[in-house]
């Protein structure tokens, strides 16, 4: 098990490397940022200090060297619009985002697990239609219009919960359900697929046939075995989830990193941008190491084979 996690952590230190360099270099591929951020009046004079001021004067492979060194110690820069380190303007927006990412995945772990095992389970009952049409309907709305049929609904129609801003839980119900029922959709399909794939295996037969209840077949040996995709598809979609928080957030004025990457990229921010794609990189690194070694947890084998 040691050998297993040092080597995926390996993996994950190389992958990060990996962005860093990638972020580095295509933020110098697209031009001279300057230029972006000053006016058009600006003199030679205001362009050279501010050159000088984020360090893009130095040679290319001080800067890179200098970037990697400023990541390792957890510094980001300054946000050139409110001039205060990125790393303080994303500690302050972060709490929000995670409210929202916790609140869509209760929705799309908890209803699509429970949805998907059902229709995995009786895929053959008349149930499995109606339950089937809604994870399609869900599957097919986008998420800004999932939100402003819920800002429609709910908000202007029959005025049950406030349309937008942050405050108190009612205030997050409404995005935590439009980001959430895309991924809902996803994790019902792979957990539907999985379930079915199980209960046609010889040993469920087995254990049918030496009249072992099929609810602790479903519960005690089918769930165990059908959850590495479940797995795979919940750390890709807890990704999905932030990169999707963007678009929610903006419908919502929710004020998270999605929000502040808009505004950011349409104050021509790019400190800060540059820190919400790697601060995107890096928890989607983690959260696939943690999926690996939630692979070894649940089935052995796979760490066996990693070891040989």
């Amino acid at each position: 098990m040691k050998r297993f996690l040092v080597r995926r952590f390996g993996q994950a230190v190389v992958t990060i490397f990996g962005v860093l360099t990638l972020v580095f270099f295509l933020q110098r591929l697209t031009g001279d940022p300057v230029y972006l951020l000053l006016p058009d009046a600006a003199t030679q004079e205001d362009i050279d200090a501010l050159r000088h001021a984020l360090g893009l004067d130095r040679p290319l492979a001080v800067q890179y060297f200098s970037f990697i060194a400023d990541f390792v110690r957890l510094d980001l820069g300054r946000s050139v619009a409110q001039k205060l380190p990125v790393t303080t303007i994303l500690a302050s927006r972060i709490p929000f985002t995670l409210a929202l990412a916790g609140g869509a995945l209760l929705v799309a772990g908890g209803l699509g697990l429970t949805i998907g095992a059902l229709l995995g389970a009786f895929h053959r009952h008349r149930l499995a239609l109606p339950l089937g049409w809604f994870v399609v309907a869900a599957q097919s709305m986008p998420t800004f219009w999932s939100g402003i049929l819920l800002i429609l609904v709910f908000a202007v129609g029959l005025g049950w919960l406030p349309p937008s801003s942050s405050g108190g839980p009612e205030h997050l119900i409404m995005p935590a359900l439009a980001l959430g029922l895309f991924s809902l959709a996803n994790f019902a399909r792979v957990t539907r697929n999985s379930v079915v794939e199980e209960l046609s295996r010889q040993y469920v037969r087995t254990a049918r046939a030496r009249g072992v209840p099929p609810r602790r077949i479903l519960l005690r040996h089918v769930a165990r075995n059908a959850a590495i995709p479940v797995i795979t598809v919940a750390g890709l979609e807890i990704s999905n989830l932030l990169a999707g928080a963007v678009i929610v957030e903006t419908v919502f004025a929710w004020p998270g990193l999605g929000q502040l990457t808009m505004q950011s990229i349409l104050a021509r921010d790019f400190p800060i941008v540059q820190g919400v794609v790697l601060l995107g990189a890096c928890v989607t690194v983690i959260l696939n190491l943690a999926a690996d070694i939630l692979y070894s947890v649940v089935d052995p084998r796979i760490r066996l084979q990693v070891a040989r």
